[in-house]
């Protein structure tokens, strides 16, 4: 049993919880520009599945009819045991991989992008994982764990690693010493020099502390949080693709066949040398660091928070409609989710194709109206609420456009 959607009511109080939390004591970790991207990363990254691109999904059904070593018992305590443990080992790994691999780094770095440090960031998950990532849980149905036990444990095991990302909760004790908590996995999430690439671990740090990659937070050093390269970006789809985009144009440059296929194969960080001569990525030290943070007026801050809970819902209803639907109508809904999240995250960038793609996205909307209104009575209720949907917006965009820019 997938665990994961049964959760996500809960994620989203508590995210409220953490906010309101913050703002009480003084010490507020949000931001709403960046909240809205982690949360539409989160989105995306969830109904994409609607696609049907399970490739992991379909390697694993083979490999349990075909290559298992043994049978596990799914009613056997030890079988849940057997397969927590295993399943976190593979995650270390696959976790460590996906920081020293280019090809895998550029799938995770959507989770290392936010400059905060908060629930929301624990939503924000890549969409393009479908591609390599299951590889590693390969052992999991070699050793013979049954397909339903493995997609519960590894739903408890994401769920378990939602509320480490918050900078409320202090260092836990003796516990620090065996389980993840917020304290050693804020060090994972620092772009400081000492704390790159340490703490892998999902449920258990034991595993950092035996293969050398655990570091401990400092108060003398305080976790900035990002990437060494970044994104400089509120685009949820620029989020999922710009590792790949650099690595397809440093094939693409690099005069050297071989180093067209090392840019797959090489370790985070490698570029081909006459490529990074001619197209240098600067990085700026650590005491340079500014976080990306484009002036907002309030109209459009509003305009963008409330579009953004509009593609929320919209995107509930459809994980749950989404069983009734074709593919075709699956795919065109999830091209209208993504159009309008990009739309958002322009808006946020206060760039001028932000209002051009947020006004398309309405004429759009108006278009699936009058598809509603020619589809008789049945369709009346919904079509007034879209109707109403499409008036509100068109005022309140009309105001976030004409609102003097910050300064």
């Amino acid at each position: 049993m997938d665990l994961v959607p049964y959760a996500v009511p809960f994620f989203l109080l508590a995210i409220v919880l953490e906010y309101a939390w913050g703002r009480a004591r003084g010490n507020d970790t949000y931001r709403l520009n960046d909240s809205i991207n982690s949360l539409s990363c989160g989105i995306l990254s969830t109904t994409i599945k609607l696609l049907g691109l399970d490739f992991g999904g379909r390697v694993f059904t083979l490999v349990e009819q075909h290559w298992a070593l043994v049978r596990l018992d799914a009613q056997s305590p030890w079988t849940w045991l057997l397969a927590l443990l295993l399943y976190d080992f593979c995650y270390y790994w696959f976790h460590r991989i996906s920081h020293e691999r280019t090809l895998f780094w550029a799938a995770h770095v959507v989770h290392h992008q936010s400059e905060e440090f908060n629930l929301t960031t624990a939503l924000r998950q890549t969409s393009t994982g479908f591609l390599a990532g299951w590889v590693f849980y390969i052992p999991c149905f070699v050793a013979g764990v049954p397909a339903a036990v493995f997609v519960t444990v590894a739903s408890a095991h994401l769920i378990y690693q939602f509320w480490i990302h918050s900078r409320h909760i202090p260092k836990l004790g003796p516990l620090e010493w065996v389980l993840v908590t917020a304290s050693n996995h804020r060090v994972h999430h620092a772009q400081n020099p000492d704390y790159v690439d340490k703490n892998y671990g999902g449920l258990l740090i034991v595993w950092d502390r035996l293969f050398g990659t655990f570091e401990e937070e400092r108060d003398a050093e305080p976790p900035v949080y990002g990437i060494l390269g970044p994104l400089a970006s509120w685009n949820p789809l620029w989020a999922n693709l710009h590792i790949y985009a650099q690595m397809l144009r440093d094939a693409w440059h690099t005069a050297r066949r071989g180093d067209k296929l090392r840019v797959l194969v090489s370790r985070t960080g490698w570029r081909p040398a006459d490529v990074a001569a001619r197209f240098p990525v600067v990085k700026r030290p650590l005491a340079e660091f500014r976080r990306y943070d484009p002036p907002l007026s309030r109209a459009t801050a509003w305009y963008a928070g409330v579009q953004f809970l509009a593609l929320l819902a919209f995107s509930l209803w459809l994980l749950q409609a989404a069983p009734a639907l074709g593919e075709a109508t699956r795919a065109a809904l999830f091209g209208y989710l993504l159009f309008g999240l990009v739309a958002v995250g322009s808006l946020l960038e206060q760039v001028a194709r932000g209002r051009a793609l947020e006004r398309l996205r309405l004429a759009l909307t108006a278009a699936a109206a009058l598809l509603l209104a020619v589809g008789g009575a049945s369709a009346w209720p919904l079509l007034g609420g879209l109707i109403a949907y499409l008036l509100g917006s068109i005022v309140l965009l009309a105001r976030a456009s004409a609102a003097p820019a910050p300064a």
